[in-house]
């Protein structure tokens, strides 16, 4: 049975999505809630689980290791799918540990690895990887090395036959291979207590120099550490928002489920926004490490930055989501809570985990959210540059107007207003217009104008107003909100009367932007009261020139007058400026053909990005405390790229992107926000005043203008109730 997409999300192809209700129906049969609470209360963990056998018949240990090596070669993002799923499980034993060290010796042709690996593959041997500082690595005459000292907290070292622990040889650390018996082994009391730790003690054992991992570096194991822990992290985290989200609709207090709460809700959203944009990033870490990008140890940097801390908040906020009951060691909440910080702990600190972003991002490295497009692509892509290609030369106008006819302006839209393109032809088409350098003229709301009058307009509609919008002559504003009705658009009071030949128009709107300067609006208004708020609604077209139409502009925060009021007085809408059906507006507003638009990026490129923080940041000194906050907010800037990147996939792939997008858009209004207030906080006293020679004016405007991500087009608060209660299910607010 398929699962909700909070539940398992991270694989984005078919064979990933079969890959994880595979393993998470094969997990859920056998490792039952009695099986866990078992593992919790014996006195001794078992080497191998009770499920062990059943992973061993699914080959389940060896899916991302070389077919070479007995494995199905199916790579770290396949791995990665599948520990999602069996996270959610917080299955105990050595399978993470184990698939860690055959992830770090699948990167090595080393002799070792290829005698080591089979046993971890089949299942016939278990392994450990040491994450701490390293050991003591002596040369001996023979060729080999004498290894001395401790490893702390390794995860699954207890009962691993074989350990992969960090050496200092020369001036290089290098992974070396120790077996169980040359070791000393000391069970650790361990957070976790369904996968314990252990003191592994190297006292004076000889190595030969085969059992040195010299092609992989620290940086690189860190970075399969990350993504198989982080993989294992997202899976807890799906359980942790969707055992808060069940329980948040049946707990019923002061005589309603609590997941009507906005706090309770709210929280939960968060948690589900966590857990997208977590998968998101640990989804480009381990597609990275398997195609071995010059950026993939940078994207796993961003995924240990934030799958790390967002694992461990999860589980808190889903004890919080559980109030008492959370808190009792009879639940299960406090197992994935201890997992989490067992994940995190092993990763280390998140000042260095966030400063080494910081480190590569201010040295010039950039990880860009390349789509990897199917073959046709680039057939579609001749095409659509042979049929560019006279338009390069023409001048402004004439390209104005070509760019309109050709449908190139809004190519989701159908012919002749737009191309009837599929998600990957209007893919192409963006990359292609922008390799052109073609300027594409800016629609601002007339883009949304024109999405209804093609969805539902009359001919003379679509001839008279979207053809010119699409050829950048008009210019739209949209009278939707009131002084009363803002994110409720539904509580809309300016009323339309039915007269001879069309309607008179009474009422005021507000927060209405560029109406000063627009010749056409938009405009929803109730045309019968009698029927429930959400119908009763018609869309109007108004010619803003119309006797009666008032506009005084409002002045913003900021200083400047983009925003207005508009006063509808006694104004006349003919008949042939309704749009769509009578009483059916709502409809008209929020089912037009967007939906059918790739969203090629979730960022808000008119505010502060992460390009303007490192423009600001590079030659700057920095305290310890702002070099480890550039590196939180450009790993939060890279999830936003590859959330949007994502959102492209899906809809290539014909899967629902609406709650993904939210999450999108709810991360990108609040990022420009924390970019341009950590810019203004950097510069103290020239933060707040004009200085020559620093970037203050920009800035300051920036901090200022970005204030008004988080309330226009729907509130933070509002579009953490649209997260809410589309995705996790969450009641409506009460009416």
């Amino acid at each position: 049975m398929a699962k909700n997409t909070y539940e398992l999300g991270l694989g984005l192809t078919e064979e990933h999505r079969a890959l994880a209700d595979s393993v998470l129906s094969f997990a859920e049969r056998t490792i039952t809630a009695e099986h866990v609470r078992a593992a919790v209360d014996s006195p001794v963990e078992d080497k191998f689980p009770h499920y062990w056998h059943g992973l061993q018949a699914q080959d389940l240990l060896g899916l991302h290791v070389p077919e070479g090596n007995g494995g199905q070669g199916a790579g770290l993002i396949t791995l990665a799918v599948a520990l999602e799923a069996l996270g959610r499980t917080i299955a105990p034993g050595p399978v993470v540990p184990t698939v860690l060290a055959s992830a770090v010796l699948a990167g090595t042709d080393s002799k070792i690895g290829i005698e080591v690996l089979p046993g971890l593959v089949d299942g016939s041997a278990t392994g450990a990887v040491a994450l701490g500082p390293p050991l003591d690595a002596v040369p001996d005459n023979a060729g080999g090395y004498r290894i001395t000292g401790v490893a702390d907290a390794v995860l699954g070292g207890e009962h691993a036959d074989v350990v992969l622990v960090p050496a200092t040889i020369g001036d290089d650390i290098r992974w070396v291979v120790l077996d169980h018996a040359d070791l000393q082994v000391r069970s650790q009391d361990s957070i976790d207590v369904l996968r314990g730790s252990a003191r592994i003690e190297a006292a004076d054992v000889h190595i030969g120099a085969d059992r040195v991992l010299e092609a992989l570096d620290e940086r690189r194991i860190r970075s399969i550490a990350a993504v198989v822990l982080g993989a294992e992290a997202i899976g807890l985290m799906s359980w942790c928002v969707s055992t808060a989200a069940e329980y948040a609709k049946t707990r019923v207090q002061f005589g309603r489920p609590i997941g009507q709460f906005q706090g309770v809700k709210h929280k939960c959203a968060q948690m589900g926004i966590a857990l997208e944009q977590a998968r998101a990033v640990l989804w480009d870490a381990a597609s990275a490490l398997d195609k071995d990008e010059s950026t993939a140890d940078f994207a796993a940097e961003i995924a240990a930055v934030i799958v790390a801390d967002a694992a461990v908040v999860c589980a808190q906020d889903c004890i919080q989501v559980h109030g008492g009951i959370g808190f009792t060691w009879e639940h299960d909440a406090h197992l994935y809570y201890r997992r989490a910080l067992a994940i995190r702990g092993a990763l280390g600190s998140g000042e260095v985990r966030a400063n080494r972003v910081a480190e590569q991002a201010l040295a010039g490295v950039l990880r860009a959210s390349e789509l990897e497009l199917p073959a046709e692509a680039e057939t579609i892509r001749a095409q659509v540059r042979e049929e560019l290609a006279p338009l390069i030369g023409l001048d402004e106008d004439d390209q104005l107007i070509a760019l309109g006819d050709g449908g190139w302006v809004q190519p989701h839209l159908p012919k002749p207003y737009g191309r009837s393109a599929t998600p990957l032809e209007q893919i192409v088409i963006a990359q292609e217009i922008k390799t052109a350098g073609i300027a594409m003229p800016q629609l601002l709301m007339g883009g949304w104008a024109v999405h209804a009058v093609v969805a539902h307009g009359t001919e003379k509609q679509k001839q008279e107003l979207a053809v010119p919008t699409l050829r950048g002559d008009v210019v739209w504003c949209q009278l939707f909100s009131e002084p009363g009705a803002g994110s409720d658009l539904a509580s809309l009071t300016t009323k339309a009367e039915k007269v001879d030949g069309g309607w008179k128009i009474n009422g005021q709107k507000i927060w209405t932007s560029v109406a000063q300067f627009s010749e056409w609006a938009m405009l929803i208004a109730r045309t019968d009261p009698a029927r429930p708020k959400h119908e009763g609604i018609t869309y109007f077209v108004l010619d803003m020139s119309t006797p009666g139409v008032t506009v005084r502009p409002l002045r913003e925060l900021t200083g400047s007058a983009l925003l207005n009021e508009v006063f509808l007085d006694d104004v006349f809408i003919p008949d042939e400026h309704v749009v769509g059906e009578v009483n059916a507006g709502w409809h008209v507003a929020r089912t037009t053909l967007a939906g059918e638009r790739v969203a090629l990026s979730q960022k808000m490129e008119a505010y502060a990005t992460d390009a303007d923080l490192l423009r600001f940041a590079k030659g700057r000194t920095l305290s310890p405390v702002s070099h480890y906050r550039i590196g939180e907010l450009v790993a939060q800037s890279h999830a936003l790229d590859v959330i949007g990147a994502r959102v492209v996939l899906k809809q290539l792939s014909g899967s629902d992107v609406s709650t993904t997008s939210s999450v999108g858009k709810l991360l990108g209004m609040a990022l420009g926000q924390a970019i341009s207030e950590f810019v203004v906080d950097e510069l103290g006293p020239a933060g707040v005043v004009a200085v020559p020679g620093e970037p203050s004016d920009k800035a300051m405007e920036q901090l200022l203008a970005g204030r008004a991500t988080t309330i226009y087009g729907g509130t933070t608060e509002v579009q953490l109730n649209v997260i809410g209660e589309r995705m996790l299910g969450l009641p409506r607010d009460p009416a």
